[in-house]
């Protein structure tokens, strides 16, 4: 089975949450402290030691949770309080266990000639 998530905009909480929140409790951090739509976008969350995401986005006709955790070692994310916007590359690196913000510079070559 393969899901796939839809949304205008990728957003990452830029600070830990308690990991007990559910589907109810990330919809109201979304709507209240964020004030953004929560069903206007994919929104992503991690905990305290940065070993697990939470990703909440809302699927035609119910919110869906995803949760990710690393056997090794820590998701990277290196900003201060807020929310970051994200692409979908990001997210893929991301969820790979990559250092996704610094691979936003990363750019794939092309050649028009070889020596």
């Amino acid at each position: 089975m393969q899901l796939q998530l839809y949304g205008k905009k990728i957003w990452v909480f830029r600070q830990s949450i308690d990991f007990r929140a559910s589907i109810d409790r990330l919809s109201s951090l979304i709507a209240n402290d964020l004030k953004q739509d929560p069903q206007g976008g994919i929104f992503l969350f991690y905990n305290r030691n940065k070993d697990k995401v939470k990703c909440l986005s809302y699927h035609k006709n119910g919110f869906v949770l995803v949760y990710k955790r690393l056997d090794k070692g820590k998701f990277c994310f290196y900003f201060n309080k807020g929310i970051s916007e994200m692409s979908i590359e990001e997210l893929g690196w991301l969820l790979a266990g990559l250092e996704w913000q610094k691979m936003r510079n990363w750019r794939e070559l092309s050649y028009d000639k070889f020596s």
